[in-house]
């Protein structure tokens, strides 16, 4: 009977796959072919030298910590990964390091999932417009948007996660999936502590749609869990519940409420300033701005939007960084339901417009995937890096080491590695920052350093400080690795 049974779940896979449309396989094969493209890229420029202990290595030493069942005690930022950001999704990363342990996983990882934030767009658009063929093209306007491949090529972030969970959620809410919402809103809020800025507006559309409850349980829900990450996880492992409050301008979020009353010109101006107007635009343009015709949809995007103008930290009001990836899927999901609302006749003029639109943004603003060959890096056969591989194999895997930033990414499976000038000299270490600029202890343990021969400026300085304490162990014509000497 059970062979029966297997027999008739074969039969009706098969079914399905023989009655899957040409158009939906279609986008499996652009997903595919974007996430392969942006993988490969972006392992060449790791091989290249072109990832960072800030944000990759990081990641991969925590991760790699976890797969080993060891608290995520990331030294090169000095505190635990938790304390960092709330993602608890990378809980779930951890089991493919048993497998692919490595930046590359990461890397390619982070691909997919944006590339798979496709498809939930597209079946949307297809059922909305009652178009397979608007549904294509709505897809490819997600592949080719500015702020997603901003995300990929923007070393690695649990963010990514949110390009493939915040469509799910939002397709769902607009679709009464609430199976598939509820999952979807609940890995929402394990990937960072500032999704609620994206899920209670989320929670607020349901209820103004007449979901009263289910909105109420999601703003709760979301509240809850920001409130946890910040003031029970991230404050018990590095004492505070977020490092970032100095991005608010005029001394915090009560400074900036008093400036708009008391000097508004002065906000007026901030606001207007280091090309913030732009980045409105740059997000709305890709969509022809038709996201304006569904506005209770694209306020989901409201809160993540201002947020990230007011910030005074640049990266947030520019496109080429995470920030605003999680403000895409509103936006392209409103330009869906607004086109909707119009004529058939007008609807594939307006769609064929925003095609264009995207297309146009994207070869203007983006890489992939028009500009793939134009992307500015080094690749892994760079003499730099070549001769950057020759040293690590030099290192001992249990070696702790201080290294130049560009080659910590390639070393981060150990418990201690460490981003010269750390732990000679505290840089960007720790979440005590009156510790900026003096000598950690732990530098008295260190075993090897890796350095590049053109050292300069303060690097340069700050190795004349300490090299007495060692000497050449190996060197090539690029790169000096350096060896404690023996007390």
């Amino acid at each position: 009977m059970s062979t029966q049974v297997d027999g008739a779940g074969d039969l009706t896979l098969r079914n399905r796959l023989a009655q899957t449309s040409l158009w939906t396989w279609t986008v499996v094969l652009f997903c595919a072919c974007s996430a392969v493209a942006t993988t490969r890229l972006q392992w060449d420029i790791h091989r290249g030298l072109g990832t960072s202990s800030y944000d990759v290595g990081l990641y991969d030493q925590g991760v790699w910590l976890l797969s080993r069942f060891d608290a995520p005690f990331v030294t090169l930022m000095g505190r635990n990964m938790f304390g960092d950001h709330a993602s608890l999704i990378l809980l779930f990363v951890a089991p493919l390091y048993w497998i692919w342990p490595g930046t590359e996983t990461l890397l390619a990882l982070q691909s997919f999932v944006v590339a798979a934030g496709a498809m939930p767009i597209y079946f949307y658009a297809r059922r909305h417009l009652e178009s397979a063929a608007i549904g294509c093209a709505f897809a490819v306007v997600w592949l080719v948007n500015p702020a997603v491949n901003g995300t990929i090529f923007e070393n690695y972030h649990p963010d990514s996660f949110l390009g493939l969970f915040i469509p799910v959620a939002i397709v769902s809410a607009l679709t009464k999936r609430w199976r598939w919402y509820w999952i979807a809103v609940f890995l929402s809020l394990l990937v960072k502590e500032d999704v609620v800025l994206v899920i209670l507006p989320l929670g607020a559309m349901l209820a103004l749609r007449g979901e009263t409850r289910r909105g109420a349980i999601t703003i709760g829900a979301a509240v809850a869990a920001s409130l946890l990450g910040m003031f029970v996880l991230m404050k018990n492992l590095i004492g505070v519940p977020t490092r970032n409050g100095w991005r608010i301008p005029f001394g915090g979020v009560s400074g900036f409420i008093k400036e708009s009353f008391t000097n508004p010109t002065n906000v007026i101006q901030y606001l207007s300033s280091e090309g913030r107007l732009m980045y409105w635009w740059k997000m709305f343009a890709p969509f022809a701005l038709l996201s304006l015709l569904a506005p209770e949809v694209a306020m989901i995007s409201l809160l993540v939007l201002v947020g990230n103008t007011v910030s005074n930290f640049w990266y947030q009001f520019h496109i080429e960084y995470h920030y605003s990836l999680v403000a895409v899927p509103a936006l392209l999901i409103a330009t869906i339901v607004g086109v909707g609302r119009l004529g058939i006749g007008l609807r594939r003029v307006l769609v064929a417009v925003v095609l264009a639109s995207s297309l146009w943004c994207a070869s203007l603003w983006s890489y992939i995937p028009f500009r793939i060959d134009e992307y500015p890096h080094w690749t892994a056969e760079h003499p730099v890096a070549v001769a950057a591989e020759e040293m690590y194999s030099e290192i001992p895997p249990n070696a702790k080491i201080s290294v130049f930033h560009s080659t910590a990414p390639h070393l981060t499976h150990r418990k201690e590695i460490y981003q010269f000038p750390n732990p000679f000299r505290i840089v960007l270490y720790g979440p005590d920052t009156s510790k900026e600029g003096q000598r950690s202890p732990l530098a008295d343990g260190i075993e090897f350093v890796l350095l590049p021969r053109n050292l300069n400026g303060e690097n340069l300085k700050d190795w004349n400080a300490v090299s007495a304490d060692f000497y050449e162990y190996k060197a090539n014509s690029h790169w000096q690795l350096f060896a404690r000497k023996s007390p």
